[in-house]
């Protein structure tokens, strides 16, 4: 396969499995969540560390996706009992503060990055990783926790007179979404090499939040129509014409 086209589809997996994490947070929690890309970087950073040490691959990857969650579990015990755009600016500034600490740690290579990452991420690993994190959605959402996520969304305080303990749901729905984006930024990290802070700011977390609502929230087939879209769409716009590739960014947005 052409290394470009292959470069665009790994990613466009990546960003899958990004989307499907975020929506089950905002789009079948209705937690709206701006710090996505920090669970990334934690899972990134993790795993190349590792990788880095010699440890296998898989291993790290999974070590990766469980440190994002456990940080998603301990953002949400302060955040997660705010709403709204309170919850949008906590987990904006949890974002932030990650990448700053990033920033200004040896262990991360400060603002240089982590070089000379293993290259272990593959079109078919990332087929099956999407695969494995779209089947096990559909079986957390039809089970018992999947309803208490939509309670929570659709009117909290009635899902609370029920009997739901809406603060630990959310706590749970943040963790798990933040285990995958964990994963998918391990396999991010093997796959492009190198890594370094400003991959994981803000407009990551917009981009990838992008992405769900393009899809439609609440939708597993629409968080993955909308990241491939988004992950395709300005390198087709490229490939059309030397006139149009000149503007694509724009054409890009009018077209969003």
């Amino acid at each position: 396969m052409n290394a470009y086209v292959l470069q665009v589809l790994v990613l466009a997996g990546i960003n899958v499995i990004l989307a499907l994490g975020l929506n089950l947070v905002s789009g079948f929690t209705g937690q709206l969540s701006l710090g996505h890309a920090a669970f990334m970087a934690i899972g990134a950073y993790t795993a190349a560390l590792l990788t880095k040490a010699g440890q296998p691959f898989l291993a790290a990857l999974t070590a990766g996706g469980l440190v994002a969650a456990l940080a998603g579990a301990l953002i949400g015990i302060p955040t997660l009992r705010l709403r709204g755009d309170y919850l949008a600016i906590a987990t904006l500034g949890f974002g932030e503060i990650l990448r700053v600490v990033a920033l200004n740690q040896k262990i991360t290579g400060g603002p240089v990055g982590l070089r000379a990452i293993p290259g272990y991420t593959t079109l078919p690993i990332v087929l099956i990783a999407v695969a494995l994190t779209y089947l096990s959605l559909v079986r957390i959402l039809g089970s018992r926790l999947g309803r208490a996520f939509v309670a929570v969304r659709e009117d909290e305080l009635a899902a609370d007179a029920m009997g739901i303990d809406t603060t630990q749901t959310k706590i749970l729905a943040f963790a798990v979404g933040a285990f995958y984006a964990g994963v998918a930024g391990g396999l991010y990290a093997h796959y492009i090499r190198y890594i370094n802070p400003s991959n994981f700011g803000f407009m990551r977390s917009i981009e990838i939040l992008s992405m769900v609502v393009l899809g439609g929230m609440g939708s597993l087939p629409g968080a993955v129509l909308g990241a491939v879209a988004l992950s395709t769409l300005p390198e087709l716009l490229r490939s059309v014409s030397p006139a149009v590739a000149q503007y694509r960014q724009l054409i890009y947005g009018a077209l969003l």
